[in-house]
């Protein structure tokens, strides 16, 4: 097979990507294009990228802000299908890599590029997604994944070669932890938390204070929706980046967000990692709330069964199919009478609802109350017993033949 002339990288700027450049041009003799997607991941994260990049050996350098493309059609488009895996992990990092893939995908063919690289190990998701994404946008393209080629097999290994090229890295072996971060959430993996036995330790959280050191008052936070879509918070409309950016920063104050999970990856093993996801905890909570008194039981019942595979399809990275399109297409129908304000009341990690309104709202006080009124004859109660106990019936009376 001919060695590609010009290959696409999504670059982050990590100890990993930062030493595929000069890897690709070693052994494939290729111009690099380095692609980054600014999704919220920190201005510390992106300062000096374009320099290092081109400083690296790269030909060229694309940092695309993302971050509204990010929120609108993908955050928004999870929280209104109310996903979660395995109960408890929000698919911040899953979510993210089929826009970083596509952005990659679509500069390597306004560039020229014959190939398309990433630096995702061969153990884990993140290599499925990207190159699922590369099969549904550019099958013509060739991939090259660095980890299931090169002879690197640590992190020491890699500060290794990064120092006999000359490679700017900020990682140490030191520095334990392996982390993503965007406007979602921050992942953390790798050191102690490798063991599932040890507790994880407090130095690994960074954008939650601990529940016990959160303020002893509780705060509350209102969150509008109009047909599924977050749009307001304490009754001021809000830019959707600013609304989430917002939300993290007072879901962190009071600890809330955080995740200890062992989860199945898709290619076959457990992992153990932390999350923190405050803002997107504060709402998915109102949401669920507000599903709650919008949806009818049908509704809710049967879409809480579609979450199941809608979360397994962005975990496992199949979010360029028709399966996903079409699922979506029913969340947003499902959504259409999501309209409404929730309040929360935060504290010390908890995010508890204090009130739900919405102009769709199905809670009907004179059918609910206790009190009797001329909305419900109770009387109707007992022909609907006896004909949906008539099977139950009809076998009790043929066990005592």
């Amino acid at each position: 097979m001919d060695k590609p002339k010009k290959v696409a990288l999504a670059y982050s700027g990590g100890l990993d990507t930062s030493v595929i450049i000069p890897w690709l041009k070693e052994n494939y003799g290729c111009q690099v294009v380095a692609v980054c997607g600014n999704i919220g991941q920190g201005e510390e994260e992106l300062a000096g990228l374009r320099e290092k990049a081109l400083r690296t050996g790269a030909s060229e350098v694309y940092i695309e802000d993302l971050r509204e493309e990010f929120v609108t059609e993908y955050l928004w488009r999870l929280v209104r299908s109310g996903a979660v895996y395995e109960h408890k992990y929000l698919l911040g990092t899953s979510i993210a890599r089929p826009l970083l893939a596509k952005k990659q995908v679509e500069i390597a063919l306004k560039t020229g590029c014959d190939a398309l690289a990433h630096g995702c190990t061969g153990k884990g998701n993140d290599q499925v997604r990207f190159e699922m994404a590369y099969k549904a946008l550019a099958p013509h393209l060739r991939v090259i994944a660095p980890w299931r080629e090169w002879e690197i097999r640590s992190r020491e290994d890699a500060l290794a070669y990064a120092a006999r090229h000359n490679v700017p890295v900020a990682a140490t072996t030191t520095k334990i932890y392996s982390r993503d971060r965007n406007l979602w959430h921050i992942s953390h993996e790798g050191g102690p938390l490798e063991d599932p036995a040890n507790a994880a330790p407090e130095d690994v959280w960074m954008i939650t204070r601990s529940p016990r050191e959160a303020p002893d008052q509780p705060a509350q936070v209102t969150i509008g929706f109009e047909q599924g879509r977050p749009v307001s918070l304490d009754g001021e409309r809000l830019a959707p980046v600013s609304l989430l950016e917002t939300l993290n920063r007072i879901g962190g104050e009071h600890g809330v967000g955080r995740v200890d999970l062992v989860e199945n990856r898709f290619v076959g093993m457990k992992s153990r990692g932390c999350y923190e996801t405050p803002g997107g905890t504060l709402i998915v909570t109102a949401y669920r709330e507000l599903e709650a008194l919008t949806l009818d039981r049908n509704l809710m019942h049967y879409k809480q069964r579609l979450a199941l595979d809608y979360a397994e399809l962005v975990y496992n990275g199949f979010w360029f199919t028709p399966l996903r399109e079409a699922l979506d297409a029913f969340f947003e129908v499902a959504a259409r009478s999501v309209t409404g304000e929730v309040t929360l009341r935060l504290y010390k990690g908890h995010a508890e609802p204090v009130s739900r309104h919405s102009p769709n709202s199905l809670y009907a006080v004179d059918i609910a109350s206790f009190t009797m009124g001329a909305g419900y004859d109770q009387k109707d109660a007992e022909g609907f017993i006896n004909l949906i106990g008539l099977p139950v019936r009809v076998r009790a009376a043929l066990a005592r033949k």
